[in-house]
């Protein structure tokens, strides 16, 4: 079910959040992901991240991790089967099916690093702040910023 939301409340506070809007809209249109595969999502530090996938049966090689737009993809594609001996399996619990799994990453945050161990994928993600973004102090009575 999808309901349309009023933020015009938010407008008369929050100056420049205009894309606020926009990221909701899209966080309620995205169409449903899979739960496969299983991932965890930990804070390390104050502006460190790690994503970590378990992704068991997949290789290196079979693993794409791409960061556009604010998004973070992470594809893996089973390469097909050599086997020439037909596989009976009396249960299968381990899913070693393609993938894709999107992450919508906040503004300035980077990919770091990628590791593949023991059957889980690590991500390292780090926000970075420009400085011109950063907190200053502002001086009262002191001297302008801007000369005009």
């Amino acid at each position: 079910m999808r309901t349309n939301t009023d933020l015009s409340p938010l407008y008369r506070s929050f100056i420049g959040f205009d894309h606020l809007a926009g990221l909701i809209d899209k966080a309620s249109r995205q169409e449903k992901q899979s739960s496969y595969p299983p991932y965890n999502i930990e804070l390390i530090a104050e502006d460190k991240y790690r994503i970590t996938m378990a992704i068991a049966g997949f290789v290196e090689d079979e693993l794409d991790i791409e960061s556009k737009q604010n998004t973070l993809i992470v594809t893996g594609t089973k390469a097909p089967s050599d086997e020439k001996v037909q596989r009976t399996f009396l249960h299968q619990g381990i899913a070693e099916r393609n993938f894709e799994r999107k992450f919508q990453l906040g503004d300035h945050v980077k990919v770091i690093s990628a590791q593949l161990e023991n059957g889980l994928l690590h991500i390292e993600l780090e926000r970075e702040i420009p400085e011109a973004l950063k907190p200053r102090k502002i001086a009262i009575n002191g001297s302008k910023l801007i000369e005009n």
